[in-house]
């Protein structure tokens, strides 16, 4: 027995290796590629149309939905591979079995089990009907000679009975799903030259490509010509005004048709470009300084200034601008990253000046600015819909003072609306709904030291850890609680639950204001505990005040006699308590037990704590959060913009960062974000800012003060128990022995 290649010639193997290839491709393909359901993105669609139907990305995206016919062509081209697969799979499933078992009786038309004069008379008729010379099938009669011999022949029918085959065991035969004629000496250069093309020229040009561009570009998509060309700049002005950040901005290779395709410099160009700059006015053109002075600089930096403008510009020219305005807040969240480069090398390593915070957070307010289509000097309120400049001189005038969003809706419904009469009543509730869906964000923030016996001791050159919970809510829910509220007349046991908690809500603050007063009147009572001199002081600021006065004061008499006479009976107790030392030493007892459980428990809390905060991070790596967070309201921005913020902690009395900016990019609901720094070396006493800004949106930024109480560091005790550690663990092993020696020769002594 042996092993026996061959290759098909019939073709039967082939089709079936060509059938597994095709669904390979096919299926995965159809998972993947074939269009999801555009009725979802319609009702998504439909869903936002009340409050972004003015807004550009949202009709750009609309047209694109009507107008595109990709998902008719990928379906059309997966449709026509499964059709391929599945004739395929017809044509394999009709092809004749090649490798059947062999069965005499099936050749001589014999049931199994036939005698053997069965077999004779049937051969006889068989063999003169295919006989060679009787002008039979020589193939069939060489058949039926074998058949017939393994049913009469003893040592053929064991053979075959055996192995399956009247010839004894064969060769086992292996056949390669390729056809025959490839390895045909006939056609063996034109194998080799497909060979040689494929694997020689076309895949060695596939790989080029695609490392040549990888190379190119960061993992953000940012080009590395770019990086480089921002870190230049950057380092040569740390103090980067807003028109200088324009320049170096507009300065990206993204924008040279070099080195993107995708930008393009056009004939037109030199006639409509310049005509835009007689528009904008000074913008620096004159600047020999490389490479702003290249054309494609200038026209990225007008097209920009233009959209900042909220200028019209040409058909030809809309296009090359909506893709300078769709690169730029990526390029922007890059310089940013650059500047905390800088000055984290800065910071470590020294021997040259880190950018200037004020540098860093233009980059930041540009990034606004790209997205909402305005100039800094412009108001936020300009980002809503059928606002203009004339109107703004309704909402700034004396008797409004709305210079913000924030000032717009802490307004009352009736004020709001006689301000805002010059909107009719249709797009008055346009301007509501877009408002309401503004974000509002409540920091919470959480002060410690992890890894640390004492989280809430921050002491000299400690890591600090600021861990910051954001809630995002609508406008509406966070502002307009009042407006949704149903009338009391509707619902009195709600309105009363709301009236309550705004009582609390003031019962709180009066509570507090009581508290001050009662140790304002306690330092009183010890500044005036030696005689009556300030009894006087007090008439008279009776009678200077009046009633009101008067009743305070009544009250904190009371107050006073309150504390007298609890002052009075406890000093009763102790004096009783003095009497009887075994009561007094019970007592002491228990609050010690008391204390030392209080302890205990704080430290079980801590611990919980920390190892939820453990598993919390452990799972934050493992995971992989969306970055679609909500569409931001922009008017003027080509494209769908999600709501992304800048988190960091800075030291404005020094203006530098105290914490590198974090990207939130992951902001639905809630998230829970840990800025860490190193604390001050020095002990004292230290003012932070912790800010939240947006990417998106202008006058929506918040900052929230961060006072930071520095202690000296703990020393390292020297002759800490837990350091009296033996030498080497064999030392104690051979103590151990050695005490064992000696209690068994005692043993011994007191056997004898």
């Amino acid at each position: 027995m042996g092993q026996q290649f061959q290759y098909d010639d019939s073709g039967n193997t082939f089709f079936y290796f060509l059938t597994s290839f095709v669904g390979l491709i096919v299926i995965p393909a159809t998972y993947y590629l074939w269009p999801r359901d555009q009725n979802a993105e319609q009702l998504r669609l439909k869903s936002l149309r009340r409050v972004h139907e003015r807004c550009l990305w949202y009709r750009l995206r609309l047209m694109k939905s009507q107008q595109s016919i990709v998902p008719t062509l990928k379906k059309a081209a997966l449709l026509l591979g499964w059709a391929v697969f599945l004739f395929l799979a017809y044509k394999v499933s009709k092809l004749d079995r090649e490798y059947q078992e062999y069965n005499p009786y099936e050749v001589l038309n014999l049931d199994a089990g036939a005698s053997v004069a069965e077999i004779k008379k049937q051969y006889r008729v068989l063999s003169l009907k295919y006989h060679p010379d009787k002008g039979g099938d020589e193939a069939m009669f060489m058949r039926i000679a074998k058949a017939y011999s393994a049913l009469t022949n003893e040592e053929s029918r064991q053979n075959w009975e055996n192995y399956g085959n009247p010839d004894g065991p064969s060769a086992t035969r292996f056949g390669i799903a390729l056809p025959a004629w490839i390895v045909d000496q006939k056609n063996s250069m034109l194998v080799l030259l497909v060979y040689a093309l494929a694997f020689m020229v076309i895949l060695p040009v596939v790989v080029g490509t695609w490392w040549y561009r990888s190379i190119r570009y960061s993992g953000d998509q940012i080009l590395i010509n770019t990086t480089q060309l921002f870190m230049h700049f950057m380092y040569k002005t740390p103090n980067m005004n807003m028109k200088r950040l324009t320049m170096v901005l507009t300065a990206a290779f993204e924008f040279d048709p070099r080195s993107n395709k995708e930008a393009t410099i056009r004939p037109t160009d030199n006639i409509e470009v310049p005509q835009l700059i007689r528009e904008l006015g000074n913008i620096n053109v004159k600047k020999k300084e490389p490479p702003f002075c290249y054309p494609y600089s200038l026209k990225a930096r007008v097209l920009l200034l233009a959209h900042l403008a909220r200028m019209e510009v040409s058909e030809e020219l809309e296009e090359d601008q909506r893709f300078v305005v769709r690169k730029s807040p990526a390029l922007l969240q890059e310089m940013v990253n650059v500047g905390c480069q800088l000055t984290m090398m800065a910071n470590n390593r020294g021997g040259f000046h880190a950018p200037r915070l004020v540098s860093i957070e233009n980059c930041m307010k540009l990034s606004q600015m790209v997205v909402q289509g305005l100039q800094e000097s412009k108001s936020p309120l300009l980002q809503l819909p059928h606002f203009e400049e004339e109107h703004l001189r309704y909402c700034i005038s004396k008797k409004y003072k709305v210079r913000s969003i924030q000032d717009l809706v802490s307004l009352k419904d009736s004020d709001r609306r006689n301000m805002l009469r010059f909107l009719g009543e249709e797009k008055y509730d346009e301007v509501m709904a877009v408002l309401g869906s503004f974000p509002h964000i409540t920091m919470d923030i959480k002060l410690q030291v992890l890894d640390d016996e004492d989280s809430n001791n921050i002491t000299a050159g400690s890591i600090v850890t600021v861990t910051v919970t954001l809630t995002r809510k609508r406008m509406s829910v966070s502002w307009f609680r009042v407006q949704l509220l149903p009338k009391p007349s509707e619902s009195p046991q709600w309105f009363a639950f709301c009236m309550n908690r705004t009582k609390v809500w003031q019962n709180k603050n009066k509570a507090a204001k009581k508290v001050a007063k009662s140790k304002k009147k306690k330092l009183t009572k010890k500044k005036g505990a030696g005689g009556m001199g300030q009894q006087p002081k007090v008439e008279k600021q009776k009678q200077a005040n009046g009633n009101v006065a008067g009743n305070e004061a009544v009250a904190t008499t009371k107050e006073e006699d309150e504390e007298a006479s609890d002052r009075g009976s406890d000093s009763d107790d102790g004096e009783a308590n003095k009497d009887s030392p075994s009561e007094r030493d019970e007592e002491s007892d228990k609050q010690s037990d008391t204390e030392v459980d209080e302890i205990a428990a704080d430290d079980e809390e801590e611990w919980k704590a920390l190892q939820q905060s453990i598993q919390r991070r452990e799972r934050a790596l493992l995971e992989t959060k969306s970055k679609i967070t909500h569409p931001v309201y922009s008017l003027y921005f080509p494209e769908e913009k999600q709501e992304w913020w800048w988190l960091y902690i800075v030291d404005r009395k020094d203006q530098t960062l105290v914490s590198m900016p974090y990207h939130v990019c992951t902001l639905r609901d809630a998230e829970e974000v840990e800025l860490k720094f190193p604390a001050p070396s020095k002990t004292g006493n230290y003012q932070y800012s912790v800010i939240l800004r947006s990417d998106s949106y202008l006058g929506l930024d918040q900052i929230k003060p961060l006072k930071l109480e520095v202690h000296e560091a703990k020393q390292i005790l020297d002759n800490h128990p837990q350091w009296d550690i033996p030498e080497t663990e064999e030392d104690e092993e051979d103590q151990e022995d050695s005490d064992g020696i000696e209690e068994s020769e005692d043993d011994d002594e007191d056997n004898d």
